[in-house]
């Protein structure tokens, strides 16, 4: 009976879950059905954004979105190797660090996105470009990754170690074909985490990285990212709905391919460790 009753609590749970994002998913398909289409991918926007597609909205997301994870991604695990293979869990440095990531985490993006206009856009001299965009979002994502990062770390089983200190495994030989592939898991989830917050920001862009509708020609260009471009419609564009909820749809399907794309690149070294 105990069992029965789990069973049937975790399917209403996961009701409760599904429910909504279909409800999301069928509105956001409904409203963009008559505008979703090839051309619409591969077209640029033009009339402020009432006609044409989002081809060059798409370079510019992915520019700033693989900027940003080509910074947070590697300074991330180097922070979280510290903090996971340095510093014990319960030590008061540990502790310290960790309180004061959480608190960089939760800091909102209106904030970041201050701070890199007047560091990035104004005091190096990038203006509203790509870069600084990028710059910008991985200070915001870092927290994140670090944390993610180091959690998973710190999860490896204790014998794993153990049998590293015995058998004198050399520390990088330890990090590149034990560490680092158990961990790959909750990475992946660190790193899925923080593109889809880079992927959903709109204050930190505005400030940064423009809206300007034209395609970038170098990383110093300004460049609207897809989320920017919701907005835009939505908010200031006369009958823009649905083009905004088309775009909208978009962003969500890169979303579950940026997400199956990580999780399996870093599926197989976590086989590779285990066999």
């Amino acid at each position: 009976m105990a069992d029965r009753v789990a069973w049937l609590a975790g399917w209403v749970l996961l009701a409760l879950v599904m429910v909504p994002v279909a409800l999301m998913v069928t509105a956001l398909w409904q409203q963009s059905a008559d505008v979703l289409s090839v051309g619409f991918l591969l077209e640029d926007p033009g009339r402020a954004g009432r006609s044409g597609g989002i081809a060059a909205l798409l370079i510019s997301t992915g520019w700033i979105l693989a900027l940003c994870l080509l910074v947070a991604v590697p300074v991330g695990l180097g922070c979280a190797l510290y903090l996971s293979e340095s510093l014990p869990a319960d030590s008061r440095r540990a502790q310290w660090l960790g309180g004061v990531l959480d608190m960089l985490a939760a800091v909102p993006s209106i904030v970041y996105g201050l701070f890199g206009y007047q560091f990035f856009a104004i005091t190096l001299g990038l203006g509203f470009s790509i870069l600084s965009g990028a710059l910008a979002l991985s200070l915001m994502v870092l927290p994140l990754m670090i944390r993610s990062a180091e959690q998973a770390m710190r999860a490896v089983p204790m014998g794993y170690r153990q049998a590293r200190d015995a058998l004198a495994l050399s520390r990088w030989g330890w990090v590149r074909r034990i560490l680092l592939p158990c961990a790959a898991p909750g990475i992946a989830v660190g790193i899925i985490l923080s593109a889809g917050r880079a992927l959903a920001e709109t204050a930190v862009l505005l400030f940064t990285a423009g809206y300007v509708l034209r395609r970038p020609d170098s990383l110093f260009d300004s460049g609207r990212t897809l989320s920017v471009h919701i907005y835009d419609l939505a908010m200031n564009v006369p009958g823009g709905m649905p083009r905004a909820a088309a775009t909208a749809v978009v962003l969500v399907a890169l979303l579950v391919v940026l997400n199956l794309l990580v999780r399996r690149v870093l599926r197989q070294p976590m086989t590779e460790a285990l066999v």
